[in-house]
């Protein structure tokens, strides 16, 4: 299991501009399994990590879930 104790959590925003993807298409890909699942943080708020974030973005076409 990885250590999250020190990743930083990125919003919709964050990551919409970090990837240049709209929301449809993050979620989309979520769905296709092509794109890192964000984290529920409470009750409507969701981030995802940053490091599975810098992952995507360094081979977005090979990216592969860890769990």
């Amino acid at each position: 299991m990885t250590d999250r104790s020190k990743d930083n959590f990125c919003r919709l925003a964050d990551v919409k501009a970090r990837t240049r993807l709209s929301r449809t298409t993050i979620y989309r890909r979520i769905a296709a399994g092509s794109f890192p699942r964000p984290v529920q943080l409470s009750a409507g708020l969701v981030a995802w990590y940053e490091s599975d974030i810098d992952s995507w973005v360094a081979n977005p076409m090979g990216w592969v879930s860890a769990a």
